[in-house]
């Protein structure tokens, strides 16, 4: 195992202490199954499960072949993958309707202007009382996740408004002609369960349709949904510095960490321990740590600057230091695991999401009423358990990496208007255009087990800076390039290509600061919407479609649902997404053809295949060649 981003110290006191890690349980189910790994099973229905092996099975009990089950497949995962971020966005409506009503006092709204944009958007009123336009906005949001066809006149619009008001009009026509605009996104994920059943949808482009409306779903109702709301509430990201890495616990303090997606929680644990500072003093500590794991930590970065512990395979590692008293789980990528590694220390593990819970673990409910008396709770949980640390058990590796993040499609936008104050976006464009930033790419994502502690993220993001690409990009990919270094102006000379230096330099400098990191972070998992709308902003700009810009995406590492449905949204902007390990689709050969070289007839986009970084990089910057190729740009 190449342990780049591990410390090996920590991994033998992990065997010392008898602690089961994700990377043994992984060895443990090798080999993995390879009609899995193909796509090529199918369990839906209890006359199987039936797998497909060439030559001998060619079809299903039903009769389904394996065109029909790997895009049924897809088509599930997806659904799955974009029902995590719809109730991501819900979780936030319900934040929202609550403040506006006078019911979750914990909370007030912090960027007014923001909201009154989208009422000015959605044809309400601006002015007034914040709660009152704050009421109009949420109610504008309900009726996407109430409308529903057929069943009554519908005087709302056909499909979601979200969209409506976010999508360029350009894309918006192509999904149109595509007859995959969504109209409600729970019923169009609960409809799909019921495509894919047995005995439904056996047409495997009819199928990849609606994977690609899932993918709008994931996008409007889920991404930039979220991210548009927790903007309004806790205030739009600016570019802020911080620390990263499993160094920023510290033996001297109660360490709290916060793991998991949504941060209306988070928020309040940071702001109750900064009040609850003395009683850890009482107890000998210095005072409380609260440090981010995952997407909560980067949400808390993101907008309090506060240090991230670790990406989604650091978590276990982080309870075998010893030195976490409290780990604070909300919901997505939390491994069931955790208690089993909480139990061999004395940190104790909280969860806080009805519908997400681990056996043994305290569980405190979350209540966004009562969102201030919680976070007490478990700050007190942490400050119980402090005493009982046994002190010679503590292990903290040293390392640890500056990192600049908060960079929001408004705070990218504040730093160019340092060069262009009345188009901001030009100083941009015109370096793609001149070829000093030769394309864009957004890498995303998770950290897989499967690579076996390979670097893959920061190995591809060097390759591409060094090729003059900005690279951007959101999720545990932000961890591991913070920790790589390449987050930092230090980066920007010590990696980027001398084009893409002058122009990270220039921008840097007339933002006080020695450079722009060529890796700009622009936050968690729900906010890749963020990067869709600043490529619907270049291409608005330029008065192109989103598929003809010099960009791509890339998910090298993807682990869950959601990157899928992630990838999918990507994919059905005209944006051609490299994705590793290769997906589950292989075993139907039309469907990998389609992914791999129709569909970019369709949306603009499809999917790149490359195994390795070098690879993977090619595959990206032969890509980008051609989209500057036809737009006459060398």
């Amino acid at each position: 195992m190449n342990q780049k981003w591990l410390d090996k110290r920590l991994l033998q006191k992990a065997e010392k202490d008898k602690v089961p890690l994700v990377f043994n349980k992984f060895q443990s189910q090798e080999p993995q199954c390879k009609f899995g790994t193909a796509g090529v099973c199918c369990s839906i229905c209890f006359q199987g499960p039936c797998r497909i092996i060439p030559n001998k099975t060619e079809k299903g009990i039903c009769g389904a072949n394996v065109d029909q089950i790997v895009a049924r497949n897809l088509l599930r995962t997806a659904a799955a993958g974009a029902a995590n971020h719809t109730n991501h966005a819900k979780e936030m409506l319900q934040a929202l309707i609550e403040i506006a009503n006078s019911k979750a006092n914990d909370y007030e709204i912090k960027d007014i202007q923001k909201l009154k944009n989208f009422a000015k958007l959605l044809g309400k009123k601006s002015n007034g009382s914040t709660k009152n336009i704050a009421k109009a906005v949420a109610n504008e949001i309900v009726k996407d996740f109430r409308r529903q066809r057929g069943f009554f006149e519908n005087s709302e619009g056909t499909y979601l408004k979200w969209l409506k008001i976010r999508a360029t009009e350009e894309r918006i026509k192509k999904w149109d002609e595509l007859n995959i605009l969504p109209f409600n996104p729970d019923a169009e994920i609960s409809q799909v369960l019921h495509q894919t059943s047995m005995g439904n949808d056996a047409d495997p482009m009819n199928l990849l349709l609606t994977t690609l409306k899932i993918g709008l779903i994931d996008g409007y109702s889920g991404l930039i949904l979220s991210t548009d709301l927790q903007d309004i509430i806790f205030g739009t990201p600016t570019i802020t510095k911080a620390e990263s890495n499993l160094g920023v616990l510290d033996k001297d303090y109660v360490n709290i960490i916060v793991h998991g997606h949504l941060p209306l929680l988070s928020q309040k644990v940071v702001e109750w321990a900064d009040k609850m500072n003395k009683k850890a003093q009482d107890l000998g500590a210095k005072g409380i740590n609260v440090v981010g794991m995952c997407c909560t930590g980067i949400e808390l970065l993101m907008r309090q600057g506060a240090n991230i512990a670790g990406h989604v395979l650091q978590q276990e590692m982080a309870i075998v230091t010893g030195a976490v008293d409290t780990i604070v789980v909300d919901q997505q990528c939390i491994y069931p695991s955790l208690q089993e590694v909480c139990k061999c220390y004395h940190t104790k593990l909280i969860t806080t999401i009805d519908f997400v819970r681990i056996p043994d673990a305290i569980h405190i409910k979350f209540d966004i009423k009562k969102a201030n008396n919680s976070a007490q709770k478990i700050i007190e949980v942490a400050l119980d358990a402090y005493p009982r640390r046994k002190k010679r058990n503590i292990y903290i590796p040293k390392e640890k990496s500056p990192l600049y993040a908060g960079f929001s499609v408004e705070s990218i936008s504040e730093a160019l208007s340092k060069l262009d104050n009345k188009k901001p976006l030009k100083p941009l464009v015109d370096n793609i255009i001149n070829g000093n930033i030769f394309g864009i790419v957004a890498i995303v994502g998770c950290r897989n087990v499967k690579l076996k502690g390979f670097p893959f993220h920061e190995k591809l993001t060097k390759i591409l800076i060094s090729n003059n690409i900005l690279v951007v990009g959101t999720g545990c990919w932000a961890h591991a390039a913070a920790q790589a270094g390449l987050m930092t102006p230090e980066a920007t000379f010590q990696y980027a290509g001398s084009k893409l230096k002058t122009v990270l330099e220039a921008i840097g400098k007339a933002n006080n600061i020695p450079a722009l990191p060529p890796a700009l972070h622009m936050g968690s998992c729900v906010d890749n919407g963020r990067i869709a709308i600043l490529l619907g902003s270049i291409a608005d700009y330029l008065k192109i479609p989103i598929s003809s810009l010099p960009v791509a995406g890339s998910a090298p590492e993807y682990v869950h649902e959601k990157a899928v449905s992630i990838g999918l949204f990507f994919l059905s902007l005209g944006v051609a997404t490299h994705i590793n390990p290769i997906p589950p689709v292989t075993g139907s050969k039309y469907f990998t053809k389609v992914l791999t070289k129709e569909l970019e007839g369709i949306t603009g986009g499809n999917v790149l295949i490359g195994e390795t970084p070098k690879e993977a990089a090619e595959v990206i910057i032969s890509h980008i060649k051609k989209k500057r190729k036809l737009l006459k740009l060398k």
